[in-house]
């Protein structure tokens, strides 16, 4: 397990990062806690993997507050960092399964979030 004085760097892909911050402060403290633990080595209670991604190297972390639902998407797949994919608001009505065009962002951001993790390597 990392160290926590040697946490590994975090990288927002896409609009990640400013769709954290438009969401409500309890929310973010949540989030930003749980990619801390990744940044660290270690999992938030609440992290589970992402359906539809094979290995546990895509989590999603799910809050609900006052009847809304938000996730955030990250990869701790690669050695050298944490990738943040998507964070979003759930807007479906009924279901949970997460709507299409928001897992087709996440492939694209994976796809990206990838490359990016290759540049690091060399």
């Amino acid at each position: 397990m990392e160290q926590a004085s040697n946490p590994k760097p975090l990288y927002w892909v896409g609009g990640s990062k400013s769709d954290l911050l438009a969401l409500p402060e309890e929310v973010v403290d949540v989030f930003g806690y749980a990619l801390y633990l990744a940044q660290i080595g270690r999992k938030h209670e609440q992290a589970k993997p992402m359906k539809g991604f094979g290995s546990a190297g895509v989590l999603e972390i799910v809050e609900d507050l006052e009847r809304n639902t938000y996730r955030a998407v990250y990869t701790v797949r690669f050695e050298r960092a944490v990738f943040v994919l998507h964070v979003f608001q759930k807007k479906a009505k009924r279901g949970v399964a997460t709507p299409k065009a928001d897992l087709d962002l996440i492939r694209q951001r994976l796809k990206a979030a990838e490359e990016a993790a290759r540049e690091l390597e060399s």
